[in-house]
């Protein structure tokens, strides 16, 4: 019998994000004089950018538009076969496919799809792994390659929009075999939020629900860092940057990380972040369901979340 959704662990990791800007130049600055992101690689319309230790070409693609938010989101296969079987249940899943479409720079054939919300998702297996150049090279043998700046390590997550969470949750578990490790239960009975893994991560993708008239948009994109240390340092170079600092530093009650949000020139939301030693290991891990009660406190430390957290996203709609 046909699998009829996704089976754990053919995913191995989130991979990429393109992000689309229409100030290409000051965001391409941004991410790596300020962000402290390494440049892999450059061609007419995107620059594909990677943290110190990600092992893959590029873990963002940043790409000259019109607009702003987010172009498409791509996870790792774990092998051929696992390729193979998830484009199987993603065809016969009934949700939108765009088809296999030629790889980027850094990595090989990519099956595309989207979810019901706009967003466009591509699976691929076969990828460019990064070789550092002299310069680059790291003193230690396990890493990827030298790290200069805050300096973010690895991409570690974003957060789309959904006008309904609990159908973005359905379309995550079906097509890429994420698991829910923690949401938000509000009063009226809707979801208000998903948090999902493919692996032992806590999380690599959020959903949240859109408050306004948006369509596919972007919440935020994440690079973690070693230590809460490498933030604080961070928002001193964004204050000296002139860099818009949102919120932060302060902890988040949900999935425990210490965070800092700011704005890259062209309004994308950017966060860096770090979450400890916290992995999920247990097998029959239950869901953590916050209420809206919870939610109203505000963050771990009593910090009320900002009313723009709710209402910014990219690309900005017509209300903004």
């Amino acid at each position: 019998m046909a699998d009829t959704r996704t089976r754990a662990g053919d995913i191995a990791h989130l991979g990429h994000v393109e992000m689309l800007t229409d100030r290409y130049d000051e965001s391409l600055d941004f991410f790596t004089r300020v962000y402290g992101l390494k440049l892999s690689g450059e061609d007419a319309d995107s620059a594909y950018l990677r943290a110190w230790d990600d092992y893959e070409h590029h873990s963002l693609k940043l790409t000259r538009a019109e607009t702003t938010g987010v172009g498409h989101i791509g996870y790792r296969a774990a092998s051929p076969e696992a390729l193979d079987r998830c484009v199987a249940v993603i065809e016969a899943s009934g949700y939108p496919v765009q088809g296999w479409v030629d790889g980027d720079d850094g990595h090989g054939p990519a099956f595309r799809f989207g979810d019901p919300f706009g967003h466009v998702f591509e699976i691929y297996y076969e990828t460019r792994r990064y070789e550092a150049p002299p310069e680059d090279r790291p003193a230690l043998k396990n890493t990827a390659s030298a790290f200069t700046g805050m300096p973010p390590r690895r991409l570690d997550h974003l957060n789309l929009l959904a006008q309904d969470v609990s159908v973005f949750r359905d379309f995550m578990l079906t097509c890429l075999g994420s698991r829910v490790t923690e949401y938000i239960q509000l009063d009226n009975g809707r979801i208000g939020g998903c948090w999902f893994t493919v692996n032992n991560k806590t999380y690599d993708l959020a959903c949240t629900e859109e408050h306004g008239t948006g369509h596919g948009r972007l919440h935020h994109v994440t690079y973690a860092t070693d230590q809460r240390e490498d933030i604080l340092r961070a928002a001193d170079i964004f204050l000296q940057n002139g860099v818009h600092i949102e919120t932060g530093p302060h902890k988040h009650a949900i999935q425990g990380t210490f965070f800092l949000y700011v704005w890259e020139p062209a309004g994308n939301r950017v966060e860096l972040a770090n979450a400890g030693a916290r992995l999920i290991l247990a097998p029959d891990w239950e869901p953590v369901r916050w209420t809206e009660a919870d939610r109203k406190k505000g963050q771990a430390w009593g910090l009320k979340t900002i009313e723009t957290f709710h209402t910014h996203g990219t690309p900005p709609t017509a209300e903004d």
